[in-house]
């Protein structure tokens, strides 16, 4: 559970910062291109991320 936790956040802040990128216009080829709204959903995504990395990190593993 946890290091499935950590590779589900890992994917997240991955889709996050394409999201930001293309939002912001450093990676072209998509209507997401140069438009803010996608900006700020890759930011929300990007700190979903980190919190879930952190989440599993932090957790201690299960006794079983």
């Amino acid at each position: 559970m946890k290091s499935g936790l950590g590779v589900v956040g890992a994917l997240i802040l991955l889709a996050g910062a394409i999201f930001a990128g293309q939002g912001l216009g450093f990676i072209p080829g998509s209507y997401m291109t140069g438009d803010m709204k996608w900006f700020w959903i890759g930011s929300g995504m990007i700190v979903v991320g980190l919190a879930l990395g952190a989440l599993a990190l932090l957790r201690p593993a299960r006794q079983g």
